[in-house]
């Protein structure tokens, strides 16, 4: 059963008296429903403040990783382990094609439902997740296959054994080898982005935001109990963090906001994967018209350019 959210009360009401009127097949009220339906979706979606936005990137219902790789693939195939430690279910990596072209797509999976969530530890990675990745990362750069590398993650996980096996390690590795990766690279967040839980695979020659994911360097959670220890001023502590797609778009911390629904993802996930999709073919053709040493030129001219300061 689908989830609503607070300020989508009216557009759940409203598609009630739609479902209602199609049972009495009341085809006149059904009309002038969808027109206020579709009104009150511009209205409610156009307005939205940013821990509103945070809530949709956190949105039960919205598409995960593996909903977007089983949707895009022609055919795939799973790869496991970082020959190492153990194979983290909480980051996945299929090889495959897409639309014929090949394709590496590596990607955070919160997984749905109790059983899932804990197989999938809710989508935060440990170390061997993420020396996972890059060795798969490697693998495309050994056969010059494009990689897509898709963020949900509210965080790299912070438990003892993973910081015992050198959590902060393996990301700032993945830092490093990315930002030098010969091969075409693009990095979508499609939900939440949490600090270096995000930023480990989130070093590519394109990096973007889906219109209602969000990219932080800490959870606005984290950051109200650190300022004020007090839980209610979350939705300030979004505000002030500037983590939306609009606001990382004008800082120029990222270089695409992809068109996802008006309505969310969350309720119209064929909508989404395809943005997604029709973004990383766009990303493939542009970037493979370019010579390797020009595209990792441009890729490093990005990443020294983040950011700015002043004495």
């Amino acid at each position: 059963m689908a989830t609503y959210l607070d300020f989508e009360q009216k557009i759940y009401q409203i598609q009630e008296d739609i479902i209602a009127a199609e049972i009495r097949y009341d085809h006149h009220a059904v009309a002038i429903l969808k027109a206020d339906l579709e009104k009150e979706v511009s209205q409610t979606y156009s307005n939205l403040s940013p821990y509103q936005e945070l809530q949709l990137a956190r949105h039960a219902d919205r598409p995960y990783a593996l909903d977007y790789i089983r949707a895009i693939f022609d055919y795939s195939y799973e790869l496991h382990g970082d020959r190492h430690f153990r194979d983290d279910a909480s980051i996945i990596c299929y090889l495959g094609t897409i639309d014929g072209k090949r394709a590496m797509v590596i990607g955070e999976q919160k997984g749905r439902g109790t059983k899932n969530k804990l197989k999938r530890n809710f989508g935060m990675p440990h170390p061997e997740g993420y020396r996972k990745a890059l060795r798969m990362a490697k693998m495309a750069e050994k056969f010059k296959i494009p990689l897509l590398m898709l963020i949900d993650t509210p965080g790299a996980y912070p438990g003892l054994g993973a910081e015992e096996r050198n959590q902060s390690e393996a990301i700032a590795r993945n830092l490093l080898e990315l930002s030098s990766l010969n091969t075409i690279t693009v990095s979508v967040v499609i939900g939440e982005g949490g600090s270096g839980g995000a930023l480990a695979i989130g070093v590519a020659d394109r990096l973007a935001m889906m219109r209602y994911s969000v990219f932080s360097v800490i959870s606005p959670e984290g950051c109200s109990a650190i300022l004020w220890n007090d839980p209610a001023k979350v939705e300030a502590a979004t505000k002030a963090l500037k983590i939306t797609s609009a606001d990382l778009k004008e800082l120029d911390l990222i270089d695409d906001v992809i068109d996802e629904p008006l309505i969310g993802a969350h309720r119209d996930k064929v909508g989404a994967i395809n943005a997604v999709k029709s973004y990383f073919l766009t990303q493939i053709k542009e970037l493979g018209a370019l010579g390797d040493e020009e595209r990792l030129e441009k890729r490093y001219n990005r990443l020294v350019g983040v950011g700015q300061f002043s004495e």
